[in-house]
C-alpha cells in the first residue's frame, strides 16, 4: 500500500497518508494545511523462517547465557523476540520482564531462607 509520511510545516505534526493517486492533494489531518514535507519512511526487509532459525543457531549468540541467571535469560529471550519480530505478539517483552522479575524475586527469597537455616 502506498502510505507516505509527511511533516506539516504549519503545526509540525507528523502524519501518515494513504495516497492512491499522485495528483491527490495532501492535507494535514491536524490543522488542514497543505504545506507538507514528505519524509523518508522506515521499511522492513522480511527474513525467511529458515534465515531466522539459522541466525539463532549461531553459537556466538549463546556465549553470554547463564541459565541460572534470570536477567541473562531475559536478555536472550529479547534477542530471540527481535529475530521473530511481531509473530510473538506485542506484549512479548513485557512478559519476559515480568518473568525475570518474578524469578529474581523468588531467587532472593530462597537465598534468604537458605541463609537463615530454614
Amino acid at each position: 500500500m502506498p502510505i507516505y509520511e509527511y511533516r506539516c510545516n504549519s503545526c509540525r505534526k507528523k502524519i501518515a497518508l494513504l495516497i492512491l493517486n499522485r495528483s491527490e492533494q495532501t492535507i494535514c489531518s491536524h490543522c488542514g494545511s497543505v504545506d507538507l514535507t514528505r519524509l523518508f519512511s522506515r521499511f522492513a526487509a522480511p527474513k525467511s523462517e529458515e534465515a531466522r532459525l539459522e541466525s539463532m543457531a549461531d553459537p556466538g549468540k549463546w556465549g553470554d547465557i547463564d541459565e541460572n541467571n534470570p536477567a541473562s535469560m531475559a536478555r536472550f529471550m529479547k534477542k530471540m523476540g527481535k529475530e521473530f519480530g511481531d509473530e510473538l505478539g506485542e506484549d512479548f517483552n513485557e512478559e519476559i520482564e515480568s518473568a525475570a522479575e518474578e524469578a529474581a524475586h523468588g531467587e532472593s527469597s530462597s537465598d534468604e531462607t537458605s541463609s537463615s537455616g530454614i
